[in-house]
């Protein structure tokens, strides 16, 4: 079974195993046993990035701290998730964290197998921040290190600028080659956010809304087939939620508080070239979420979500990138647990409703050395029921961006987006790619 954590390059297999002490410049898969990269350039930082701050020294400087932030956060893509459909803590906590234990890079606070890193964020749902993440990880063997990352318990901080804060502690296990994957994630959060869909508020102004509570959340997957991942998930959140503003509706979605109780079905399909930033490959992912009074949920209601990638490098700096995805959900839902839409260029918060669909298209282009540039439109659907989206308006983004590559080997790039939707405009800065 082809490891996840490899890579073609030029036309060779390596596997990634983060066992160098440095980053390797103008080294074949044949020197070094197959763990160096060929032409990846050598990333030399000294002290003097501390004195000079002016020009491409402070570019680089801040490009840098958050790539380390990245190493140690990015999931399949997607750390800070783009408009999640559930307001927790969880949406901060990573699925995947690369091993950084043997790279010299600067900046890095380690001692032995513990690591810990700042992680800047910004979105217009919860504002500009700082995720602050230690991780520990777990020994392997050197055949262990070629075929499966390590195991690896993190601990993450979250603060933004509106005083929303959260707490997560999360434990990755591996075994057996990869075939069996678990994740477990408790955390607790205080977000403090604008609730923005008129048509759930019934005002024509944003009005506050904070989400409190606690989560803890399992998931156990084995591999059936090359790329293929199955699996159950068990999840439990007991929140509470206040509004700025009395309302008249008095449905199960307003209610002061509320747990979600649930068990699942996860289906994952990965054939990605790299985990961070694909340049082929597809991804693929269903979600099934049943919560039960049985099991103690306040209310009983299901979830379903399913989400497709498609990478496809149509010439050497030219990546054409599409996703498409859908949520849905049956009975009686907590606000928080409603479904949004997934494109830019607006806050999580202005789209809430128990159906959605949305669809992107994003052109990357390498343009000059670790520059890039990229242009991205999509369009979505939210309504009541699944049957009705057709029926909805429309909603259109569109945007630009520009990428800095500050880690070859990783293909990390820092992120600067600009988007527009409707009358809404949004900036974004992220060390992940939007999908």
């Amino acid at each position: 079974m082809k490891s996840p954590f490899s890579s073609i390059r030029n036309g060779r297999f390596c596997p990634y195993t983060y066992t160098q002490t440095t980053l390797c410049s103008k080294k074949s898969c044949d020197q070094n046993e197959g763990l160096a990269l060929e032409n990846e350039p050598l990333l030399i930082y000294t002290e003097e990035v501390f004195f000079e701050i002016e020009g491409i020294i402070l570019l680089r400087f801040s490009a840098l701290l958050l790539a380390l932030g990245a190493m140690s956060t990015v999931c399949y893509g997607q750390s800070q998730r783009q408009q999640p459909s559930t307001f927790s803590v969880s949406q901060y906590v990573p699925e995947y964290a690369p091993d950084m234990r043997q790279q010299d890079i600067a900046l890095k606070v380690q001692k032995g197998d513990f690591i810990a890193v700042p992680i800047p964020i910004s979105n217009p749902t919860v504002g500009t921040g700082l995720v602050a993440m230690a991780a520990y990880y777990y020994g392997q063997t050197k055949l262990e290190e070629s075929v499966q990352p390590p195991a690896v318990t993190q601990v993450v901080a979250m603060y933004t600028d509106n005083q929303s804060y959260g707490v997560g502690l999360m434990h990755q296990d591996y075994w057996r080659d990869d075939r069996w994957r678990f994740t477990g994630i408790a955390g607790y959060m205080d977000l403090q956010l604008d609730l923005l869909d008129t048509e759930i508020s019934g005002q024509d102004f944003a009005i506050t809304w904070q989400v409190t509570g606690s989560l803890l959340k399992t998931q156990l997957l084995r591999s059936f087939a090359e790329d293929w991942y199955l699996g159950g998930q068990l999840k439990i959140v007991d929140n509470k939620q206040t509004f700025g503003a009395n309302f008249s509706r008095s449905d199960y979605a307003f209610s002061a508080s509320g747990r979600a109780n649930g068990f699942g079905v996860l289906l994952q399909y990965d054939s990605r070239d790299n985990l961070t930033n694909a340049y082929n490959g597809q991804r693929f992912e269903v979600d099934a979420m049943f919560n039960d009074e049985a099991i103690g949920s306040s209310s009983t209601y299901q979830s379903y979500q399913v989400r497709y990638r498609y990478y496809q490098q149509l010439m050497q700096p030219l990546v054409l990138a599409l996703e498409a995805r859908g949520c849905a959900k049956y009975g009686e839902t907590p606000l928080w647990d409603y479904c949004t839409v997934g494109l830019r260029g607006f806050s999580a918060t202005t789209y809430l409703n128990k159906a959605s669909a949305s669809g992107q298209a994003e052109l990357r282009w390498k343009a000059w050395h670790d520059l890039g540039l990229v242009a991205f439109a999509g369009l979505g659907y939210d309504a009541d029921k699944v049957y009705n989206l057709g029926d909805s308006d429309r909603i259109d983004s569109v945007g630009v961006g520009v990428r800095y590559m500050v880690l070859d080997s990783q293909r990390i790039n820092l992120r600067i987006d600009y988007a527009h939707s409707g009358n809404e405009d949004a900036v974004y800065l992220s060390v992940t790619e939007a999908f």
